[in-house]
């Protein structure tokens, strides 16, 4: 099939691999997310897309906007498309845009839709305490991650697994299952089904706010915060004026008299009580600093308690 590819992030790079590499297709343009400055040095840097395309000899355009981009409509048209591929490119698909591809627009959704629609299917799904979750291949209609769907795998989210972890699996799984509904969709031999929209809930793009511990919470939902919020922007807390870091983390449930949001130092374990038990952290980074672990952190604490931010009694 001809194709383009329409992506930014890591995520999108196991799909546009396996484009390349297989049999039977041919990336004729990627379109990406432009440059952006990062680091301390705000040096220009390109999105992982982008350097794989220029590694593999393929044209690639970095639009700063979709909507009314005659020109970028005229390159798709030109090129004669069977579909254009969507995988994390991070704006809307303009609907002047979506009749253009023979079978046009053909999105990979890290979540099973109508499930966690939106920018951050994989973090919410965490978040919201979630034992499973998946990818949709999907027809991009003019909603939001609300067109049919043409396939969809289910995996479990393993208790300790962080976003990280999780958006690695589902863009490999999603790559996958991107190659078997272009095969079927080639031979005839597979239809998108409408979606069930009154079933529909939202992943929102995160905040960096939402990162703050509230130590009212119960260890659990706590531990999902550290998990479901890396790498970006992390579940922290206040230490001695500073951002405190949660990177890695497990809890326990237990009944307790301690002030919530109070470290203590036990044995070689730290803890942290709050509601209904105790958050107990395995990684940690204090601001300016690099991140270390449990043991490493509590041989620096001056005291066996300290309180952290937002702290109230039970």
């Amino acid at each position: 099939m001809r194709l383009a590819f329409m992506g930014t992030p890591e995520f999108a790079l196991p799909s546009l691999k396996s484009l390349i590499e297989a049999g039977g297709h041919r990336v004729l343009s990627v379109v990406t997310q432009p440059d952006k400055p990062k680091g301390r040095g705000r040096r220009l840097m390109m999105p992982p897309v982008k350097e794989l395309a220029l590694a593999k000899g393929i044209p690639v355009v970095q639009p700063q906007r979709l909507r009314g981009n005659a020109e970028l409509a005229g390159m798709l048209r030109d090129l004669a498309l069977d579909t254009v591929i969507v995988v994390a490119y991070g704006k809307m698909i303009p609907e002047e845009m979506l009749a253009i591809p023979a079978h046009g627009f053909i999105n990979v959704h890290a979540s099973l839709l109508p499930a966690f629609r939106g920018a951050a299917p994989i973090n919410r799904a965490i978040l919201a305490g979630c034992a499973t979750t998946g990818v949709s291949i999907m027809q991009i209609d003019s909603g939001m991650d609300s067109g049919p769907v043409f396939l969809q795998s289910e995996v479990p989210i393993l208790e300790d697994e962080d976003a990280a972890g999780l958006s690695t699996r589902l863009s490999a799984l999603g790559a996958e299952k991107l190659l078997e509904t272009l095969d079927l969709l080639e031979r005839g031999r597979i239809e998108a089904k409408p979606q069930e929209h009154d079933k529909a809930t939202y992943a929102p793009m995160l905040k960096k706010e939402e990162g703050e511990i509230d130590w009212n919470s119960d260890p659990r939902s706590i531990h999902n915060m550290v998990r479901g919020l890396l790498p970006w922007p992390c579940a922290y807390t206040s230490f001695e004026s500073k951002v405190l870091k949660i990177l890695k983390s497990t809890y326990c449930f237990k009944e307790h008299a301690i002030e919530f949001g109070t470290m203590s130092r036990t044995g070689r374990e730290l803890t942290i009580a709050c509601r209904q038990g105790f958050l107990l952290p395995q990684v940690l980074q204090v601001e300016g600093k690099k991140a270390v672990d449990a043991r490493a952190f509590s041989n620096g604490l001056h005291a066996s308690r300290v309180m952290l931010g937002n702290a109230a009694r039970p």
